[in-house]
């Protein structure tokens, strides 16, 4: 009788449903997994430590690049941090902006997220339509900062400048005429403002119609239904966040449970789910994309009928505007100190963490009173979540670790950084 013994077997990194570069070490009985072991290090770029070579706002553009869905998140955790160790007040035009923004990042991290986790499982559509949407919100990233995706918007203080009046709009070319322009510029005759309100009245039909394709449909339930379940109890030993955590059954959200900026005035709920497995994931998330809706809705409304500074008037921190620095030898210094020198930070140490899309993303920031970090460290969400992978995928087949993959949403700029 032959010996039947375990087998070894690679899986990604160039696995299309391996996200990023992710090398999983898979040893199976069959096809049934015994142990799965997730392998890092493709990607290491040393953000945290490139982080001390840099000033303190040069490093604002590498935070962009940790999770390369949600770029403003991670922007807004590390501008905290700053924050709270130079004691400025940020101006409460700027706040509104931060929170609509981060609502903007969360509906394009949820999007990519139920594209991919549906591709991965086979769903071909979803990831056409989320894809759709994802434009218009590249278009709100370009409006604001001039780059689609590694905006670096956010500043220590506020953010780079207040949102425009107009929103930049098509041309007629070779492709396409005068009448198909027209139609595609109907919405962008406003401001950005007008523009992301106009989103939002649209945004709920999209979400109703990514339901009819998945929510009730059978192949969706049987792919997802009672895979990678974990209790809640095991969710909070393993340092879950996020809608990981949510899922789970355990109400905890930063932006409730330990508001910043102006969370604590906007009406929204915390979904949460029952039976802690990929299907009720996929509910939280998806019901997360409709309460983030309805916040930026609000955020409008407040940004409409209250002009303000969006940045700090404090010139040791923030740059003076033009015109002062040009008539004004006193702003003309600050000015030419901050863009050579950079901001210095008082020595001491700060935590600051965002309600990031995944979890909680956090940054622990030292400062020895020099121009750039003594030391940074980023909590990131997807990290205990890839942690907790074996214990999730033990005893399900292969084609349920891609599944594992897609409800734990893994990018790994940040758990890689």
């Amino acid at each position: 009788m032959a010996e039947i013994k375990n087998y070894t077997l690679n899986f990604g990194p160039q696995h299309p449903a391996a996200h990023g570069v992710l090398r999983l070490v898979l040893e199976l009985d069959g096809e049934v997994i015994q142990r799965a072991d997730p392998h890092i290090g493709l990607l290491h770029r040393a953000t945290e430590k490139l982080a001390e070579t840099r000033t303190w706002v040069q490093n604002v553009p590498y935070m962009d690049r940790l999770d390369y869905v949600s770029m403003m998140a991670n922007e807004h955790a590390y501008v905290m941090a700053i924050e709270k160790l130079l004691e400025i007040d940020v101006p409460i035009r700027a706040q509104y902006i931060r929170v609509m923004f981060d609502e903007i990042t969360r509906l394009l991290n949820h999007l990519l997220w139920i594209g991919c986790h549906g591709l991965d499982v086979g769903a071909m559509a979803v990831f056409l339509y989320a894809f759709r949407e994802r434009e218009d919100l590249f278009d709100m990233y370009e409006a604001v900062s001039g780059a689609r995706m590694h905006a670096a918007y956010y500043r220590p203080g506020g953010v780079y400048r207040d949102l425009p009046d107009q929103m930049p709009q098509y041309t007629a070319n070779k492709i396409r005429g005068a009448k198909a322009i027209k139609k595609l510029n109907e919405n962008r005759t406003g401001s950005l403002l007008d523009f992301i309100e106009d989103f939002t009245q649209r945004f709920p039909t999209y979400v109703d119609e990514y339901e009819t394709l998945l929510t009730d449909n059978r192949i969706w339930k049987q792919r997802l239904v009672g895979i990678g379940v974990v209790t809640p109890e095991r969710a909070l030993q393993l340092g879950f966040t996020g809608p990981m955590l949510r899922g789970s059954g355990i109400e905890w959200d930063l932006r409730k449970k330990q508001p910043y900026e102006v969370y604590d005035q906007l009406k929204f709920d915390i979904p949460v789910g029952v039976n802690g497995d990929s299907y009720d994931r996929y509910l939280v998330r998806v019901e997360e994309m409709r309460q983030s809706n309805k916040i930026i809705q609000q955020c409008i409304a407040w940004l409409r009928s209250n002009p303000g500074p969006v940045i700090s008037d404090n010139h040791k921190v923030a740059v003076p505007n033009r015109v002062d620095m040009k008539s004004n030898m006193e702003e003309l210094i600050h000015h030419f100190k901050l863009f050579t020198e950079g901001i210095h930070v008082p020595p001491g140490q700060a935590y600051a963490a965002v309600e990031h899309p995944k979890g909680e993303f956090g940054i622990y920031a030292i400062s020895d009173g020099a121009n750039k970090p003594y030391r940074l460290k980023i909590r990131a969400p997807g990290f205990p979540h890839l942690a907790a992978l074996d214990e999730m995928a033990r005893g399900h087949m292969i084609a349920d670790a891609v599944t594992i993959i897609g409800t734990q949403d893994i990018v790994f700029g940040e758990i890689d950084r």
